[in-house]
């Protein structure tokens, strides 16, 4: 799955006012005057933060929010409690706007710790005495009483969190004139809960039987759709490398490319599902990423899995092949805005300025592997990105400026084809069976 983005020239970059207005924001282990707990709730208002106002993805801050906390039981519950804050931030910000004489300033701590509280309450079912005990020792001062009283104002009034939560209002506004009212309300009901789980099987012939042994559905050939929260590393299968966790939308690209044989490069491979697939399909595979640690992930799941590749670190700017190859995927860096399912911080992190950079380096890229490929091969490409500039927009550029490329148009029962002949989907899809992330793919050949 392609990565979101880090980069300080972007909307977002760390903020140097300092920590958020109310204390300081170092976080450290349990303190002995505090209720059990309150480290936890110290590091989920680190990640917010970190996703907030230095405009880090979330994943990419755990590690250094959680580092004071003793287990993975306790850092678990901290992502947990970040993220469903991001999955319902606007609702529960216009709570607390409602408890308020004056609306407390985005970046004011007792705003950070009224977030928090409140999620644990109305969406994780944390007992109000619990949830509030543990975040008043991190309020310092005069706002330890305000933070009471507005948490015992809205707790105390029985009011719920809506059903389906809200979209921020950029992020509507943006969706909404590229897609219409419909996705809007789709990517809400969407973000309500998270996602279902995917996996894709090593030997698709085996569909039917996996599909029973793990009690899920396939919604294709060599795909298997549990329900969310199934421990990944206790299912059937996963020692013996039977399948891996792939979203379905994220599958397709590699299944366009088809059977080996043949020399294929996976750009921008990392964490691997799209180079098993090739593996597995019978092509010779070339992975390229600039992430070690990411690598590190896909070279597990090829040894978990039984697959061979040549893994290779390298920036895909300087790198190049020793000559040209029969096939190339180029899942792009981009945004990630379609997986705000499963990674609620895109929907703050992503701006105007994120989607303009990320389409100038997908620019670059692409016209870099269209010289790697042999006449007559194919290229596919996809981002994970719900924005036109990294998807439709971009291949219509390359096409205008490489004629000896053409659109070979996607037929048969996927998912999103649109008219063109390329591959959208939106959260729209699927929607009985558990959506699908917001992909665009475009399959292309090079005219021999």
């Amino acid at each position: 799955m392609t990565r979101p983005p880090q980069s300080p020239s972007r909307p977002g970059r760390p903020d140097r006012r300092g920590p958020p207005k109310g204390g300081d924001r170092r976080g450290g282990p349990q303190r002995p005057s505090e209720p059990l707990g309150t480290a936890t709730r110290r590091a989920a208002i680190r990640l917010l933060d970190a996703v907030l106002r230095r405009g880090e993805p979330l994943e990419a801050a755990l590690a250094s929010a959680t580092r004071a906390l003793a287990g993975g039981p306790d850092r678990g519950l901290a992502h947990a409690i970040a993220a469903e804050t991001l999955r319902r931030l606007p609702d529960l910000d216009a709570l607390i706007d409602s408890a308020t004489k004056q609306r407390l300033p985005d970046d004011a701590k007792a705003r950070f710790a009224l977030r928090i509280a409140l999620v644990q309450v109305l969406a994780l079912g944390t007992p109000p005495h619990a949830a509030i005990a543990t975040v008043l020792p991190l309020v310092d001062g005069g706002p330890r009483k305000l933070v009471h009283g507005v948490f015992s104002t809205i707790t105390k009034s029985g009011v719920l969190l809506p059903e389906i939560p809200a979209l921020p209002p950029a992020t509507e506004m943006r969706w909404e004139e590229n897609w219409g009212e419909e996705m809007v309300e789709a990517a809400a009901h969407a973000i309500a809960a998270p996602p279902p789980l995917d996996l894709t099987l090593a030997d698709p012939s085996a569909t039917d039987e996996w599909a029973e042994k793990l009690g899920g559905v396939s919604l294709l050939p060599g795909h298997v759709r549990l329900p969310s929260g199934n421990s990944v590393m206790e299912l059937q299968g996963f020692d013996e490398g039977a399948w891996w966790v792939q979203d379905l939308a994220a599958s397709i690209p590699a299944r366009l490319l088809g059977q080996g044989p043949g020399h294929v490069l996976d750009l921008c491979a990392a964490p691997g599902g799209k180079t098993l697939q090739l593996a597995s399909a019978g092509w010779t595979v070339t992975a390229i990423d600039q992430s070690e640690s990411r690598l590190a992930r896909l070279a597990e799941n090829l040894e978990r899995t039984g697959q061979s590749a040549e893994v290779v670190t390298a920036d895909l700017r300087e790198w190049s092949p020793k000559g040209q190859v029969d096939a190339i995927l180029v899942d792009a860096p981009c945004s990630a805005s379609g997986i705000f399912r499963r990674h609620p911080d895109v929907l703050y992190r992503v701006r105007p300025a994120i989607i303009a950079e990320m389409a100038e380096l997908q620019r670059v890229i692409l016209a870099r592997a269209a010289d790697w490929l042999k006449p007559g091969g194919t290229l596919v490409y996809a981002t994970c990105s719900l924005e036109p500039e990294e998807g439709e927009r971009q291949v219509a550029a390359f096409l205008a400026e490489r004629p000896d490329y053409a659109l070979s148009p996607i037929a048969g029962e996927w998912p999103g084809i649109t008219d063109q002949g390329t591959i959208r989907t939106l959260p729209t899809m699927l929607a009985r069976e558990g959506r699908l992330d917001g992909f665009f793919i475009a399959r292309l050949q090079r005219k021999g």
